[in-house]
């Protein structure tokens, strides 16, 4: 039975992550920040087959403790850095985390014998730090592919910035490591939406369906969002737990970044279809998913279904 390890294990599309692995017979080694904090992680332990789960906890900040997670591991899962919006301390909650943290992961990693995958799970802002507004040079009627050139704006979110330069330190390593043991594939999913496995409130991607479904705006990022009815791109979370299994099972992608993503609606939308009324505008394709389907075989569901999952 081959191990896992998952960093961030026990987050909103972590806990999906440790869902798959642990029902596709993996042993699941699951990161958390401090084990005394039972509630962060206690909803994995009723999975079905939790007794092939592991809770260790781990400061990504610190390096021994990285080499001890790793150590037993064939697949590493990098997703320890969840989005936050409304940070403090940008250099200690943010950018320390993300950017130091990823340089550490890559560091541990290559001391690690018996790695065989990494994946990352970066951010649609490796490809668009406007998101959920467009690049520069972009509209509507375009599609935004792996092929586009990354576009970052220092008008970008804390956040956004944050993960296109942990994911450009992914990508320097590669090239500066090309005769490595293992693959990395990274994935990049665009506005995750679903309903949450745990009852943790400090969810992201839950948060920003409440405020939606409720049209409630706490600063004014999301009031302009409102404002200016913004095109939205969504993508399953189930999927992403998904394209991430495939990504970590399959061979000879070394070095690709997959955008996930279903279709995009105005919040407005949005807002109808997590208060299950029919939207009144089509969907777009915004972020192409074709390589996610070439590669990975995913085939993602309309937005509609996420978006029942949480109001149900």
């Amino acid at each position: 039975m081959k191990k896992v390890g998952i960093i961030g294990g026990s987050g909103f599309i972590g806990s999906y992550n440790t869902q798959k692995f642990l029902n596709e017979g993996y042993q699941v080694k699951v990161s958390t920040t401090d084990l005394s904090k039972k509630e962060k992680y206690q909803h994995l332990l009723s999975l079905e087959k939790a007794g092939n789960l592991e809770i260790a906890q781990l400061d990504v900040e610190n390096k021994s403790e990285l080499l001890d997670f790793l150590k037993d591991c064939e697949i590493v899962i990098h997703g320890g850095t969840p989005f936050q919006l409304d940070v403090k301390d940008l250099q200690k909650e943010l950018f320390d985390p993300t950017i130091k943290g990823t340089e550490n992961f890559l560091e541990a990693v290559l001391k690690t014998p018996g790695i065989e995958k990494v994946v990352f799970i970066a951010s649609v802002a490796a490809y668009n730090t406007n998101f959920p507004f467009l690049p520069t040079g972009k509209t509507e009627s375009d599609q935004i592919t792996e092929f586009d050139t990354p576009f970052m704006s220092d008008e970008g979110i804390p956040y956004a910035q944050a993960k296109f330069i942990a994911n450009q330190t992914v990508d320097k390593f590669i090239s500066d490591h090309p005769k490595l043991n293992f693959e990395i594939t990274s994935v990049s999913p665009v506005g995750v939406m679903g309903k949450s496995l745990s009852n943790r409130e400090d969810s992201t991607s839950t948060g920003i369906q409440f405020l939606f479904k409720n049209k409630i705006a706490p600063n004014p990022f999301i009031q302009m969002i409102y404002d200016m009815d913004v095109l939205w791109a969504l993508v399953d979370v189930e999927d992403v737990a998904d394209a991430i299994y495939k990504a970590a099972s399959t061979e000879n992608i070394h070095g690709k970044n997959y955008l996930l993503s279903s279709e995009s609606y105005r919040v407005s939308d949005i807002s109808l279809m997590l208060n299950n009324q029919a939207p009144l505008g089509k969907p777009q394709i915004v972020y192409s998913s074709d390589l996610a389907l070439k590669d990975l075989g995913i085939n993602f569901k309309p937005a509609s279904i996420p978006l029942n999952n949480y109001s149900s």
